[in-house]
């Protein structure tokens, strides 16, 4: 009997810089751990490796001017708003600075109390206490401040993100609505930065009147005066790579998951799959037109894992066992789930994407700053208790 289930495994890699061969550096790296670590590499085995650094290694960047450029033709440059953005240092800060310097006026809409992921403006109490209804209440700067005064400081990082926001450029003021027409009040050129509801979002503005209404999806999806680009996902995604420039979403991912995939196999004889996994801090939910979690994957990982739950088969189809009779009577039926039951029917777990359950241990495992395993290695995961 295997006494292990899933294992996942962060390993370490260089610092990637442009040109760099990824998949081959990728494979070096699993390799010379599982030789390190006394592991093999078995069929079924998935390789996570994040999109950060695919997008590094292909130079998929954008100065500060480039987005300007292309944010100023496409708008007109003179007034314009920015609707929805997420309270991310690294996500909008260079945005906005762009967005500043790309027209006359700049007016930024927050959504409150949170923003799409749920990052704290303003506290649920606060509201109550002061009778405010978030569904119907939009504020202008002076009045959102009278309100709430110096009770908009994110909690986990300190910022008071209202004064951030206006710190970006000289020509900023800051509203406050859940209404995306509200912002219509002002300027009727748009740039809506919602992730998951950006298609309706973009139809309320141009339903309401908007001259220009834009996703961040829409803005660089082509070269720039020679900069990177995303035709698929434009500026969705992005983040700062340092004050002047913004890393992009990679390019041609699914080459790179079949080519790593292929590597491994003449490199082991097994035959593994492969996630390019994204940002942990997109939200995965049913129904959503793309998910940003995990941008491509080999196609042993379509599909959802439709778990059957242990404790009622163990609970209502052998109450009256136990010990190893018990685990006997459920790896059995587990192997052969068509004798009926609830457990049979799945009830209780929901049917989620391997791709999405996957990205997720990937982002946990890797973390999200200096711990330096871009990739990682996870054994065992299409295993049951029948199997072990």
């Amino acid at each position: 009997m295997r006494y292990t289930g899933v294992i996942s495994r962060g390993i370490t890699a260089p610092v990637f810089r442009q040109g760099d061969n990824l998949v081959e550096m990728v494979r070096r790296s699993v390799l010379q751990a599982a030789q390190d670590q006394g592991f093999s590499i078995q069929d079924g085995d998935v390789i996570g490796v994040t999109e950060s650094v695919l997008a590094r290694t292909q130079g998929n960047y954008a100065d500060l001017a480039n987005i300007e450029k292309d944010v100023r033709e496409k708008l007109g440059g003179r007034d314009m708003g920015v609707l929805f953005p997420l309270l991310s240092r690294s996500r909008f800060g260079n945005l906005i600075r762009a967005f500043s310097r790309a027209c006359d006026r700049l007016y930024i809409q927050l959504s409150y109390p949170a923003d799409e992921l749920g990052s704290m403006l303003v506290g649920i109490d606060e509201l109550d206490e002061k009778g405010i209804d978030p569904y119907t209440d939009s504020f202008d700067e002076r009045g959102f401040r009278a309100i709430f005064k110096d009770k908009t400081v994110d909690s986990f990082t300190g910022v008071n993100y209202v004064n951030y926001f206006k710190s970006l450029g000289g020509n900023i003021d800051i509203i406050f609505s859940n209404n995306p027409r509200y912002i219509l009040h002002y300027t009727r050129n748009v740039v809506n930065c919602d992730i998951h509801t950006r298609l309706r979002t973009s139809r309320i503005l141009k339903g309401g009147g908007a001259e220009k209404a834009l996703r961040l999806d829409e803005l660089m999806n082509c070269s720039i005066d020679g900069s990177g680009y995303n035709e698929k996902y434009g500026l969705l995604g992005s983040s700062s790579a340092g004050r002047d420039r913004v890393k992009l979403l990679a390019r041609n991912c699914e080459a790179f998951v079949n080519s790593l995939r292929q590597a491994m196999l003449e490199a082991t004889g097994k035959r593994v799959e492969v996630l390019l996994y994204g940002d942990g801090r997109l939200k995965e939910t049913a129904g959503a037109e793309e998910r940003l979690l995990y941008p491509a994957h080999t196609e042993g990982l379509e599909g959802a894992a439709r778990e059957q739950k242990l404790r009622l088969i163990a609970d209502d189809e052998f109450p009256d066992l136990s010990g190893e009779e018990l685990c006997s009577a459920v790896k059995e039926r587990i192997s052969n789930p068509s004798g009926g039951g609830r457990a049979s029917c799945a009830e209780g777990t929901f049917p989620r994407r391997y791709s999405e359950l996957l990205s997720r241990l990937c982002e946990l495992t890797g973390g999200n700053g200096d711990k330096g395993t871009p990739i990682i290695l996870i054994q065992n995961y299409f295993s049951n208790y029948a199997s072990l």
